[in-house]
């Protein structure tokens, strides 16, 4: 029964394969001590059908799962709403490596990640992940008059789905900027997750502190961002330098005063076709506005209060004429970090010079 059952299952597969059977293995009766047993070689598996085996025992064992991809027209493709890629921000200069590849390969490589549209006749798909590769495919078509396709892998997906897998393929790219992931994290935790930074950090596996820093750089206010000129150029550690300060007033005020500024002179350079101010001098330069007219605070005899938001961290009470005690609220609900920033922008505030 059991050879049976194996000669069958071998017909199948190779029905599968398009293959005819090999032939079955055959015995010579023994007659003596001596006789000889004749045996009809295995036939010889092609790699080709080899390697087709060994993809459909993947398969079938569940290690292994095939995806069919598709060649489609990118302008039957639209972005995802949501997509975290500020796609009219694009330009030949910022793709000019995948563009290089694309022309070298003579194809896309790697399949973009799309869903289906059933609202709109005009298109049949929106890009989930693969906004750059779109904005390539679609620029060596219209403007190159290449003959390019635009390579998808279709998923069925809701939006929070689609939102964890676009931030997973973007995480480590270094050509999206901490601010766009940012803003899209910003929307992300009121519109999925309630607004609760753990819950969000559990479903994207990250740390919440970590969480936490890329949330404060989307809450930058806009007279901030305007400052940089160029929103790319804005990283997790300038909403850090700058936290303590916005948290406060009046330095808060001091730093929306002295951005705006800013992004004047900002405006300006772009007009000249000059290069912006470097991010690092606009942290520096918001940070003096902030303390510009803050040093004889340290002579007050008053408490002062320092919060993170709502939260109190520390009070700094003078002692003297050149000292101050700090008490710090040690059960606060801040992250280390928060103390940290608060900390720096409490010493700058007090020693302006140093």
């Amino acid at each position: 029964m059991a050879a049976s059952t194996t000669g069958k299952n071998r017909n199948i597969l190779a029905g599968i394969m398009g293959d005819a059977p090999p032939p079955p293995v055959t015995n010579t009766p023994t007659t003596g001590p001596s006789a000889a047993v004749e045996t009809t070689p295995a036939p010889t598996i092609p790699p080709r059908v080899s390697d087709r085996m060994l993809g459909l025992a993947r398969v079938t064992s569940g290690d292994y799962q095939e995806k069919t991809l598709k060649l489609v027209d990118p302008a039957r493709c639209r972005m995802w709403e949501r997509h975290n890629r500020k796609y009219d921000l694009l330009t030949p200069q910022t793709c000019s490596e995948l563009l290089e590849g694309l022309r070298s390969q003579q194809k896309q490589e790697f399949p973009a990640i799309v869903r289906r549209v059933t609202d709109d006749p005009n298109v049949d798909f929106e890009v989930i992940c693969g906004a750059r590769r779109h904005w390539a495919v679609s620029y060596l078509r219209n403007v190159e008059h290449r003959d390019f396709k635009y390579l998808v892998e279709e998923r069925v997906l809701d939006d929070e789905q689609a939102f964890r897998l676009a931030d997973i393929e973007n995480r480590a790219r270094q050509d999206l900027s901490d601010y766009e992931r940012a803003v899209d994290y910003l929307d992300a935790i009121e519109r999925y997750y309630g607004g609760v930074a753990m819950r969000m950090a559990e479903r994207l596996d990250v740390e919440r502190g970590w969480l936490s820093r890329f949330l404060d750089l989307g809450k930058l206010p806009e007279d901030v961002v305007a400052a940089f000129g160029d929103h790319l150029a804005i990283k997790v550690k300038h909403a850090r330098d700058l936290k303590a300060f916005l948290n406060q007033n009046p330095e808060r005020g001091r730093v929306i005063a002295g951005a705006k500024k800013l992004a004047a002179e900002q405006t300006q350079r772009r007009q000249r076709g000059e290069p912006y101010l470097e991010a690092a001098k606009v942290v520096a330069a918001l940070r003096n506005a902030a303390i510009a007219k803050a040093a004889p605070a340290a002579l007050s005899a008053e408490t002062r209060v320092v919060k993170a938001g709502a939260v109190t961290l520390f009070t700094v009470k003078p002692k003297g004429p050149a000292k101050v005690v700090l008490e710090l609220a040690l059960d606060a609900s801040a992250s280390n970090a928060d103390f940290v920033a608060a900390l720096e922008a409490e010493l700058a505030r007090l020693r302006p010079s140093a």
